[in-house]
């Protein structure tokens, strides 16, 4: 599996260009970027393997003293496989590389297939907050 970086760049791929799916995804990560730009590797990926896009992952804003806060979703025909994890991995990854040892994630307030990717992951629940849009959810962390 690789991780590629939502640019700007990538609208004109051919995959991304003809899929309305796709291309709804990467203008909502682009629209999140700083208005100077993605501050990498603090941005949103596709994740591809073997030549299909399988699933999306992003650090949800810059590192604070808190930590970097992760998000994924498995696109639907590929859900079961093991690739929420793999991109939740990945992304642990890209953050200690670059320096950051906290991080974070929100959940639904109920035990389901994420919640379990991130306790296989190490990470602990450490409460309940407010998510403006979502409302309650639980709040993960790691390191």
């Amino acid at each position: 599996m690789n991780l590629i970086a939502i640019t700007e760049e990538l609208l004109n791929q051919e995959e991304v260009r003809n899929s309305d799916f796709l291309l709804g995804i990467c203008q909502s990560t682009l629209a999140m970027y700083p208005a100077s730009g993605p501050i990498f590797p603090w941005v949103g990926y596709l994740a591809e393997d073997g030549g299909r896009y399988i699933g999306t992952c992003a650090f949800k804003s810059l590192p604070t003293e808190n930590g970097v806060e992760i998000a994924y979703f498995t696109f639907p025909e590929f859900e079961g496989q093991g690739i929420a994890t793999r991109m939740a991995r990945e992304l642990l990854a890209i953050a200690r590389n670059a320096g950051s040892e906290v991080v974070t994630a929100q959940t639904l307030p109920e035990v389901n297939a994420s919640t379990r990717i991130l306790e296989k992951l190490g990470f602990s629940k450490v409460g309940n907050v407010m998510h403006p849009e979502d409302g309650e959810v639980w709040e993960w962390r790691r390191g």
